[in-house]
């Protein structure tokens, strides 16, 4: 799992971040100013990215990136910042960061930036070869779903829905938490009534009663789990 460090003084934000980080498969270590991130850095601990802000208490998130780039010209650095001003912009640019978010952001398209500046860098973790989780199966190599072991048809987003639901099997997904990976930079809209409708389709093509679902079930209030333990 790629390990990330994020330096971030908002005590909500750190909460959402973290959470979302580590559902979507990141370790998150968390310091929140630069005098705590700079310890961290000279420890022994190794992080495949940076997720810096730039105003912290005790100084810039531009000073923690120039500081780093004197010793380590690869490691990616993404700047998180409440001003799309372009004197911002182009100060983290030149502080050698690789990319910046203006907040507020959506998750989705944090955890897709974050998987693009990884593969750039090379230091991508190796997917696993497949899911699996009741009567589904999933070659994530060749991106094809297998029900009862038979190949079955899904659309993008369902197969992208299903690899979310195996991931996470056992854990209720909130609606918007899943909107929000959906959407992950690939320009689809999804919205509540949608995300309903890959929910019923997915399920009339995988519960043997959909009306009655045993494996997609739904969580009032809350959103959907896949339930591992089905019968």
């Amino acid at each position: 799992m790629p390990n990330l460090l994020l330096l971030e003084d908002d005590l909500s934000l750190i909460d959402g971040l973290t959470y979302s980080l580590k559902q979507n498969g990141f370790t998150v270590d968390v310091v929140r100013t630069v005098a705590q991130a700079r310890e961290r850095l000279d420890g022994p601990a190794r992080y495949d990215l940076l997720l810096l802000d730039v105003t912290l208490p005790d100084g810039s998130g531009f000073a923690v990136c120039e500081a780093v780039r004197r010793r380590d010209a690869g490691i990616p650095i993404l700047f998180l910042t409440a001003s799309d001003e372009e004197v911002s912009i182009i100060r983290g640019l030149d502080a050698g960061g690789d990319d910046y978010l203006t907040k507020p952001f959506r998750l989705g398209e944090l955890c897709s930036r974050i998987r693009a500046l990884l593969r750039r860098s090379g230091r991508a973790a190796a997917a696993p070869g497949s899911l699996a989780s009741g009567p589904v199966r999933i070659d994530l190599a060749a991106s094809r779903v297998f029900l009862h072991g038979m190949p079955l048809e899904v659309t993008g987003m369902e197969y992208r829905l299903l690899c979310l639901f195996l991931q996470n099997a056992g854990l209720t997904l909130p609606r918007q938490r899943i909107m929000d990976v959906l959407w992950d930079g690939s320009g689809d809209f999804v919205d509540d009534n949608t995300l309903s409708v890959y929910i019923r389709r997915l399920r009339e093509k995988i519960e043997p009663d959909p009306s009655r679902p045993v494996y997609l079930v739904t969580v009032r209030g809350f959103g959907y789990q896949w339930r591992r333990d089905a019968p």
